[in-house]
């Protein structure tokens, strides 16, 4: 991924939403996805790698533990049209480097440095059974946030809760400044874990774990509907347990 990409997707810069962050909402309200047509940038951005280079090859439908995410296609937000889209690391690796070595970042997910470093936490996952998925959320056309979608309930957390089979966990950054203190996080993870709900018929839960020192984290979680269910104790980090029910979805 390059920034001569991002300039060249030529989509007009989106106004943020405005609302402030919930400090304490449990609402699980849902955003409604519909069928949307791929923009050209969004197509060019999946199909493609470097000028010249032949596309990489992405997962096989149904090749991962989370119901074929790849196969997911975009939804509808206010923000405008969203898609998660799997990483390459041919394509997408110093977009994310960048990203990991911003210092709000690096202070909770520890990945400032070399390409490398990033590579080899990208490779554990793309390398794995499936069981946890790395991509690059594209709005409007343009990468912004990177996301990891994993099997809470085949992951080490679950030694942490009483997990549930097919629980569904979501760890996310935004990665463009400018993106940042607006609300669009709510408005994404809340989207993401709509998205999680409808693609995946047997999760009942979606699971975060947001370090408790990462307040602006904790607050989208809350915001997107998350219930706090109590504090665990990670390896690396002190983390609230937050939770998001299929159950409460339409009545929360």
């Amino acid at each position: 991924m390059s920034t001569e990409w991002n300039e060249a997707a030529g989509v007009p810069a989106f106004d943020p939403l405005t609302d402030p962050l919930p400090g304490c909402s449990h609402s699980e309200d849902s955003i409604d996805t519909v069928d949307l047509r791929l923009t050209e940038e969004l197509i060019e951005f999946i199909a493609c790698d470097h000028p010249g280079a032949a596309p990489a090859p992405g997962p096989p439908h149904g090749s991962d533990l989370l119901d074929g995410l790849a196969d997911w296609g975009p939804v509808s937000t206010d923000a405008g049209p969203f898609q998660l889209v799997p990483v390459r690391i041919e394509r997408d690796l110093g977009l994310v480097t960048q990203w990991m070595n911003d210092p709000a970042v690096e202070a909770f997910w520890g990945l400032a440095g070399p390409d490398t470093a990033t590579a080899g936490h990208l490779r554990a996952q793309l390398d794995g059974d499936g069981r946890s998925v790395p991509c690059l959320g594209v709005l409007g056309g343009v990468p912004m946030s990177y996301w990891e979608l994993y099997r809470a309930d085949l992951d080490p957390i679950a030694r942490h809760y009483p997990a549930r089979p097919h629980d569904t966990g979501i760890h996310f950054l935004i990665g463009r400044t400018a993106d940042r203190g607006h609300g669009l996080g709510t408005l994404l993870l809340r989207t993401v874990a709509d998205l999680v709900l409808d693609r995946r018929p047997p999760c009942g839960r979606v699971v975060g774990e947001p370090d408790l020192r990462n307040v602006p984290s904790a607050a989208a979680f809350l915001g997107a509907g998350f219930r706090m269910t109590g504090e665990v104790e990670l390896p690396d980090k002190r983390a609230a347990l937050m939770i998001r029910d299929r159950a409460l979805r339409a009545v929360l």
